[in-house]
């Protein structure tokens, strides 16, 4: 009933290693070896490789056996042309064929291209005109102002002062960078000689207004406002003068047809306060016998233009409604007569009288060249200066006597500016009523050397100004509201050699 049996053992499977493994338990005290490996981001094998090859002793030795002159014959031929040669070397002695030539390595521009046509839609909208034009102190940025200068019944008309920098990438030659609204027409401007952001200009209310162009929400920082001391009729041309008690400081100087040349200084209020002025009466002009036709009144005479000498700060020119050029004197101290009501008195400045054209003068532009001697004599390049108005003539006279050196016909309509090349003494550029012409004395004085059309119709150029830091470009506003931004080829900048003693002969010449 009872047996033995032995019954099999129960087989239970441990889950303790999975648990470690899951818990990622280690199952000795220290880590495996780790394994690593070195990937050079560089060969460090090093190969020189020769730009020439290397000639072997024995070559080289070769080259030099092969060489073989014949002194006998050469000495023979040279024998034969002796007498020839000399010949020839004698008559290019004597000869005046290259004289003045100088050799040039540079590459040449043979034509003057133009690189920008600028405009602003609003402006030409409202039929307005480009009145003048300036360049910046960097020489990058070109400004024009707009206005009217054939109307006189717009003195209300809203006008613009709007600048373009060349240099930035993203120009838009028919959208401006700034652009400032102005009550007043704008009949002049002038960019700060070293300070890049302030430009001054002249409203035809005869008001003065300074810009800051880097604000661009109130850029007006200076401004004369209408007072006694303002000028009464259109302001036609700003120049900025260095200030000789601070030297941080510049004044800005005016002209009108008014007959006042004023002076201002800045003020902290923000306003422009008159410094010194002048006036030019009839009755203070210097009598000339050779000027038996003038008629010598006792009003104010216009004053259209003004333009300082490069040499003497105290000497400057003007030009005058009734047709002449005058010079002038910053240190006169004649007061000018009748007194008028104003802060400061004005003075009488003119000196001498040259001969008139035979309509107003609408610009004048004194020479920046001079020959560096001590003995000057006269008429120096630095004596010189160009005039030019509405009987398409312009005048080339030396300030030492009061006939021209020469008169040129250049136009059979209005001149409306004439400006002296900064590089080249005998090159000018002159603005008319039928585009820009371009002289170099150099080739011809009885015709343009190159004229350039402004426009596909006939539309008068009211304004241009040389780029004294990029001297191959030249600016030139129109009637139509445009202004074209020339560059000229390399003839109108390069100076030949001995080009000022050859503008000193001619005026010389023309003199006897």
């Amino acid at each position: 009933m009872f047996a033995d049996r032995t019954a099999p053992g129960a087989d239970v499977q441990s889950l303790w290693r999975s648990a470690r493994s899951a818990r990622c338990e280690a199952k000795t005290c220290q880590t495996g070896k780790i394994s690593t490996a070195e990937a050079a981001a560089q060969s460090h094998i090093a190969r020189d490789a020769a730009v020439q090859t290397e000639q072997s002793k024995d070559a080289v030795q070769d080259f030099r056996q092969e060489v073989q002159v014949d002194y006998a014959g050469l000495l023979s031929f040279l024998q034969r042309v002796e007498d020839a040669v000399i010949k020839e070397l004698n008559k290019n002695w004597k000869s005046h064929a290259f004289d003045g030539f100088e050799v040039n390595w540079t590459d040449q521009d043979e034509t003057v291209l133009c690189l920008h046509t600028l405009s602003y839609s609003e402006a030409q909208d409202q039929n307005l005109q480009v009145t003048s034009v300036s360049w910046n102190a960097t020489g990058s940025v070109i400004a024009c102002s707009y206005g009217r200068l054939d109307d006189g019944d717009w003195s209300t008309e809203k006008s613009y002062v709007c600048t373009w920098n060349l240099d930035r990438r993203a120009l838009n030659p028919q959208h401006p960078d700034l652009v400032v609204d102005v009550p007043s027409s704008v009949m002049c401007l002038a960019f700060h000689p070293s300070q890049p952001s302030l430009i001054a200009g002249g409203l035809f209310s005869g008001e003065l207004v300074v810009w800051d162009t880097s604000r661009t929400e109130d850029p007006v920082i200076w401004r004369t406002g209408m007072t006694d001391d303002t000028h009464t009729d259109p302001v036609y041309q700003v120049k900025w003068l260095p200030d000789t008690k601070h030297r941080n400081h510049a004044r800005l100087l005016s002209v009108a047809t008014d007959g006042k040349i004023l002076v201002w200084r800045e003020e902290q209020d923000g306003r422009l306060a008159l410094a010194e002025g002048f006036a030019i009466m009839a009755q203070q002009i210097p009598r000339s016998t050779r000027l038996k036709k003038v008629a010598w009144g006792e009003a104010a005479v216009g004053v259209t233009s003004l333009s300082f000498s490069h040499f003497d700060a105290d000497v400057f020119v003007v030009g005058v409604e009734g047709g002449y050029s005058l010079r002038c004197s910053a240190v006169a101290q004649a007061p000018a007569l009748p007194r008028r009501a104003g802060s400061v008195p004005l003075r009488a400045p003119a000196e001498l009288a040259f001969s008139p054209h035979a309509g107003p003068v609408y610009s004048v532009s004194c020479s920046p060249f001079h020959r560096q001697s001590c003995f000057l004599l006269p008429p120096s390049p630095r004596n010189l200066f160009l005039s030019c108005g509405t009987d398409g003539q312009v005048h080339l006279h030396s300030m030492l006597q009061t006939q021209p050196l020469f008169a040129l016909q250049l136009s059979k309509k209005y001149l409306f500016c004439v400006c002296w090349s900064p590089v080249r003494p005998l090159v000018f550029a002159a603005a008319s009523g039928e585009g820009v012409h371009l002289f170099d004395l150099a080739r011809s004085m009885q015709k343009p050397t190159v004229s350039l059309k402004q426009s596909m119709g006939d539309c008068p150029v009211y304004c241009l100004e040389f780029n004294t830091k990029n001297t191959q470009l030249l600016a030139a506003g129109d009637a139509a509201g445009t202004v074209k931004v020339w560059q000229l080829s390399s003839d109108f900048t390069e100076q030949g050699p001995r080009e000022m003693s050859h503008l000193e002969q001619l005026a010389s010449e023309i003199m006897d």
